[in-house]
């Protein structure tokens, strides 16, 4: 954690993926986040993986470094009481329906430069998660070997979505800071999703007479890439990109001659263009597989390493976790969790040299800072806010 944002409060009333990222994003840089949820939970409080204990492992990664209130947001006070705390407080990010109590303009009522950034499924207010989308968009029908659409278990929109929302939010700060104008931000995951298609060029490409890509499987389209398996059973993954990493490869696997020879023979050079290494990989393939079957794991990827080239290796997420890397990585620390589990957390992803970093926070208690925010943001007396208790408006930790 970095305190970039030191001084930037923001009010999330959200669930899911896309929209607790972008309030993640914002408390890893130091903002303080205020997550309001349902008394009880919201729909994501019980989401899996789930510990022993039955506590929601996704809920208390996500929810990292933020505080809680929990409100009966199934009644009017409940939600006036949590509009009242994003009008005070001036932004909040939220997935709440565009015509839900969350409106804009209901909020805004109240606060004319408040700022309201809305995850959204499409943009015309309908439903949609990160596997409709991604199904809508295309891409299962690249992914795999054929002919069967193959589903990614990452859920990349979501993720995309959120760190955009994030970015909208200090965008739309920005804008207030210069003209006084608030407003609402939505970002539609779909939008996301047919955006990002179009910036990597793949509508253009069946547009202007590319026609659909054929299925790869591991292989990367447009440049040298593929899964290999060494000699001692370890498959890898081999990435040529650079003229660097080719030059790397060939000189590692001593092929300089029969990649000469192929260059000769189909009249090309490999050195300085990858498309043309993905051209010709009916010929370049079952080269580089030969060599590689005859190389154990550990000494090729040593030989690659010192050579400049681009590599890793296939493994489980229990591998990756365990890693030794992993726990000398400074983006990973330790930090009490809600679950009671210990494990390594994340903190922001990005580093800043010379800035010491802070270690990772953990997720809140369900409404463990309801009274203290109540009292903070709204001036609410502790009789008042006993009295909303009582009354099961709001609940405390």
């Amino acid at each position: 954690m970095y305190p970039l944002l030191t001084g930037l409060s923001v009010i999330e009333a959200s669930s899911f993926v896309a929209s607790p990222t972008a309030g993640l994003y914002c408390a890893q840089m130091g903002a303080d986040v205020i997550r309001v949820d349902q008394i009880g939970g919201g729909p994501d409080f019980n989401r899996w993986p789930l510990a022993a204990n039955g506590a929601s492992l996704y809920w208390e990664n996500l929810n990292r470094a933020k505080r809680s209130v929990a409100l009966d947001l199934g009644s009017g006070e409940g939600r006036e009481l949590l509009a009242e705390l994003v009008r005070a407080t001036g932004q909040c990010i939220t997935n709440f329906p565009v015509g839900s109590f969350m409106a804009h303009d209901r909020l805004a009522a109240g606060r004319a430069d408040l700022i309201t950034v809305r995850v959204m499924g499409l943009a015309d207010g309908g439903p949609a998660l990160d596997y409709t989308v991604n199904c809508a968009v295309g891409f299962p029908d690249l992914t795999g070997p054929g002919p069967e659409p193959v589903n990614h278990v990452l859920a990349a929109w979501d993720l995309l979505t959120g760190a955009y929302a994030a970015f909208a939010l200090l965008a739309a700060l920005r804008r207030r800071e210069m003209t006084g104008e608030g407003g609402e931000v939505r970002v539609p995951l779909m939008d996301v999703a047919l955006g990002t298609a179009a910036n990597l060029g793949m509508f253009a490409e069946v547009l202007t007479g590319g026609g659909n890509r054929e299925r790869l499987g591991n292989a990367v389209y447009g440049a040298f890439g593929r899964d290999f398996r060494t000699r001692d059973g370890v498959r890898m993954m081999i990435m040529a990109i650079t003229a660097r990493q080719w030059t790397a490869l060939v000189s590692v696997l001593g092929i300089e001659a029969e990649v000469a020879a192929i260059e000769t023979a189909r009249g090309t050079s490999f050195a300085k263009d990858e498309g043309e290494r993905f051209r010709h990989r009916d010929a370049l393939f079952p080269l580089v597989e030969a060599r590689v079957v005859q190389r154990d794991h550990a000494e090729l990827a040593a030989a690659l390493d010192a050579a400049g080239g681009c590599h890793g290796a296939y493994r489980t997420m229990h591998e990756a976790a365990t890693d030794p890397a992993l726990a000398a990585n400074p983006m990973f620390g330790a930090s009490p969790n809600p679950s009671g589990e210990s494990y390594p957390a994340a903190g922001s992803f990005a580093t800043l040299p010379g800035l010491d970093r802070l270690p990772p926070r953990p997720a809140p208690q369900l409404g463990q800072h309801s009274e203290e925010v109540l009292a903070e943001r709204l001036g609410l007396s502790g009789g008042a806010i006993a009295a909303l208790i009582d009354r099961k408006i709001v609940a405390q930790a």
